[in-house]
């Protein structure tokens, strides 16, 4: 028997042998590592859908709304929508949720149904109420998906794939390998019949050397060169060909360690300067560096607060216990504001300069304003227990906000800017805040905003007031999230008394508030209101329009 078949006999089996471990390693790793991709891509959807869930019951729990028919038909319409959203660009992907009796609550494939042989299974995980990996029919499809148990509205909510689909790129791997393998295979036979023929002990040096390399991953290992002929030729080649690799190798390792660093570097960068920019203001930057956020003019909500008499109680504490209560104070407000998708401004002294609708802006910023307003002032309740159990004196704010167009944008110099808004209605709503005081109101806002959320919460109309800076009236109201049988008393009557008020019957609208301050004394917007009309009745205006003017805050 010839050398080169002898060699190829003793060759060929291993090098088949290796081929097949590789290629059966190669598609266990490609096939579990895309199973677990998928089953991690199906894993973050439904923890993503589950906190989405989580998250729109926790606002109806937040504002009382839990037990409200047409909030729960709300919040389930919005994971439904949620769901919609994250199917976006899958013919075959469905997220659907079903019930105690097998009915479909929500899906995001109108067509879907269950089929009475599909219902035993269903009702199985329904059961079990566990988020686990399965594999079901549905609507006559065999479908590969992971699902949870909504506790709140008694679903089990499913995101699901094709199984096709799921394991169609397992089965491409599979023919590859195949395909692969047998190339190999053939390829192998050939060259070992024309290499055999010239096999010397230096090309076993070769394939030994080629073997430590790939059992160390050590490319400094090199063949010792030692004839000049064919193998020799090979030799110098491979050793060449292992230096190149290693030089290849080292590059790629020095790129990712930069890029670790400049992740680091730009992470750092955040951290730094998201205590005094707003986070989304940053991401923007990152994203399009060039366009610096420069001055546009938009429709915003603004919001003013300030802490009542703060000199006063600040001439009463040491700097620091100061410091120290502004300090929880400040962070309590602005989880708020931030809850609400707004962005803090500045701090002004004691005060908190907000706005809602920039730099992104959302469909329900001119509410989600009032509603920060309202759980600012709710939230000082529980931040004065705090200041009581600490001996600290209470805080008493007020609020105010506006609704309109102002430029916001980078604003400043080349060495010192501040992302903020400027505008008529900035000053409008630092007036308004000032306003609260003199009506005895925590919050005031303008009458944009009243006509966006008076659907929502009721509102008392406070009057017409010119503030400084304006040239014409504009009224102005409070708000609440719920009245009490008295306050509903007590606002059906103010709102009587204003179109006596606005038409100069001052006698009539002051014995109207009259009858409020009866009922309650310390009602601030009557009492000041009753004590205005008293005084115009008894020196009328000159020219009355029905505005009453503030030339200071």
């Amino acid at each position: 028997m010839r050398i080169q078949s002898k060699i190829t006999l003793v060759v060929l089996p291993i090098l088949i042998a290796t081929l097949a471990i590789s290629g059966v390693s190669a598609y266990f790793s490609a096939t579990s590592g895309i199973s677990r991709i998928a089953d991690n891509l199906l894993s973050f959807k439904v923890e993503t859908l589950r906190k989405f869930a989580d998250s729109q019951w926790g606002l109806l729990v937040d504002n009382n709304f839990s037990t409200d028919p047409r909030m729960l038909e709300a919040a389930r319409a919005a994971v439904g929508s949620y769901a919609m959203s994250i199917t976006t660009g899958s013919l075959t992907e469905l997220v659907f949720a079903y019930d105690k009796e097998l009915n479909v609550a929500m899906t995001t494939d109108p067509s879907l149904s269950i089929r009475d042989g599909e219902k035993p299974l269903l009702k199985k995980y329904f059961d079990g109420k566990k988020s686990v990996l399965a594999q079901f029919p549905l609507n006559g499809i065999d479908r590969v998906g992971m699902g949870f148990y909504f506790e709140p509205f008694g679903w089990y909510v499913y995101v699901a794939e094709q199984k096709q689909t799921f394991y169609q790129d397992v089965d491409s791997i599979t023919w590859r390998t195949g395909i692969i393998l047998a190339v190999s295979v053939v390829l192998a036979v050939l060259l070992l019949f024309l290499i055999a023929r010239v096999l010397t002990k230096p090309l076993t040096r070769v394939v030994g050397t080629m073997r430590d390399i790939i059992t160390d991953a050590d490319l400094s290992k090199r063949v010792a060169v030692e004839f000049q002929d064919e193998t020799g030729e090979l030799a110098h080649t491979f050793n060449i060909m292992v230096g190149e690799l290693e030089k290849a190798y080292n590059h790629i390792k020095k790129y990712a360690f930069e890029a670790v660093l400049a992740q680091k570097r730009e992470q750092k960068i955040r951290n730094i300067f998201q205590k005094y920019v707003p986070q989304e203001v940053i991401n923007q930057l990152f994203e399009n560096p060039e366009a610096e956020l420069i001055g546009d003019n938009r429709v915003l909500a603004i919001l003013f607060s300030d802490i009542r008499d703060f000199t006063t109680i600040s001439e009463r504490l040491p700097p620091d216990e100061v410091v120290a209560s502004l300090n929880r104070y400040f962070s309590v407000m602005v989880d708020v504001i931030l809850s609400h998708k707004g962005i803090v401004d500045k701090y002004i002294g004691d005060a908190i300069m907000a706005f809602f609708g920039a730099p992104i802006k959302h469909e329900r910023d001119a509410v989600e304003s009032v509603y920060a307003g309202l759980e600012m002032t709710e939230k000082v309740v529980e931040f004065n227990r705090e200041q009581a159990k600490l001996g600290k004196p209470s805080f008493r704010i007020g609020v105010g906000i506006t609704y309109g167009i102002v430029t916001v944008g980078n604003i400043g110099t080349e060495k010192k800017m501040d992302y903020t808004v400027i505008g008529d209605k900035v000053n409008t709503a630092s007036r308004l805040e000032g306003l609260t005081k003199k009506y005895g109101q925590q919050m005031l806002i303008s009458e944009g905003l009243q006509m966006k959320v008076k659907d929502l919460l009721p509102c008392r109309e406070m009057g017409k007031v010119r503030v400084k800076g304006r040239t014409v009236g504009e009224k102005i109201f409070t708000v609440k999230r719920t009245l009490t049988p008295k306050e509903k008393e007590i606002w059906g009557m103010h709102n009587a008394a204003m179109p006596l008020y606005y038409t100069g019957d001052f006698k009539g609208a002051a014995d109207k508030f009259a009858e409020i301050l009866k009922i309650e004394p310390e009602d601030g917007a009557a009492k000041h209101l009753h004590a205005v009309c008293r005084e115009y009745a008894k020196n009328p205006p000159a020219q009355w329009n029905g505005v009453e003017k503030f030339d200071t805050k």
